[in-house]
């Protein structure tokens, strides 16, 4: 029997996404403590809403919850970067591969570009960034496929909002999504596949350089 996913409140949605859009922002930073009535107070409403969210976010990998220290911003290293990355690079290329192999839409992606070159801040950039590469891995043919990448959408992004606090790179990460999707658009399932499997690699080696000695073990 399938299971139903069960709809999250509205105050604890409003809760959920201000509390992802500060962590993105760099307004909220790793190990920064996230504190039940501070953040309710912040928000105007009450700690159930504030608690639901946090348990969200916690399963996305955004907070890490602790017994003994509470709620903290998940803390972003090169151990943490490989892991998230390491999934990536071996499924986001197959994905993208199949999608273009399928002659699917790539509007959304475009559109995600769009809103990535509009974006007023680095969380709202990070968002459309996100949302660019899920359009090219959804429509692969494989809905599992697109939840296990899905699993790992939000770290990623911690990953990017930390180093581009580091080094904003974004510029030359728009050119190169703008690379992948010409290509795709072209049918080049292989060449939009490489591209995007260097864009990936080549964004954490910059980011954590440690992280490209270890991929060599």
């Amino acid at each position: 029997m399938t299971s139903v996913p069960v709809p999250i409140p509205s105050r604890t949605q409003f809760v959920l996404e201000g509390i992802k859009h500060r962590i993105l922002a760099g307004q909220l930073t790793p190990g920064q403590s996230l504190v039940e009535a501070e953040l309710a107070a912040q928000f105007g409403v009450s700690k159930t809403p504030v608690r639901e969210a946090l348990k969200t976010l916690a399963g996305t990998g955004l907070v890490v919850m602790n017994q003994y220290k509470g709620v903290t911003v998940r803390m972003v290293d090169a151990d943490m970067a490989r892991e998230v990355y390491d999934v990536r690079l071996l499924l986001e290329p197959e994905a993208l591969r199949r999608s273009v192999r399928r002659g699917a839409s790539l509007d959304a992606a475009r559109e995600a570009l769009n809103r990535a070159d509009e974006a007023a801040d680095d969380a709202e950039r990070s968002l459309a960034n996100r949302e660019f590469h899920r359009a090219l891995y959804t429509p692969c043919g494989n809905p599992l496929l697109g939840r296990m990448l899905d699993e790992v959408r939000d770290q990623a992004a911690l990953v990017s909002a930390v180093a581009w606090a580091a080094d904003p790179s974004w510029e030359l990460e728009a050119t190169e999504h703008r690379e992948i999707l010409r290509l795709a658009q072209d049918s080049d399932a292989e060449g939009a596949a490489s591209a995007l499997h260097t864009h990936i690699a080549s964004f954490v080696r910059r980011a954590f350089p440690r992280y490209g000695e270890e991929g060599q073990e």
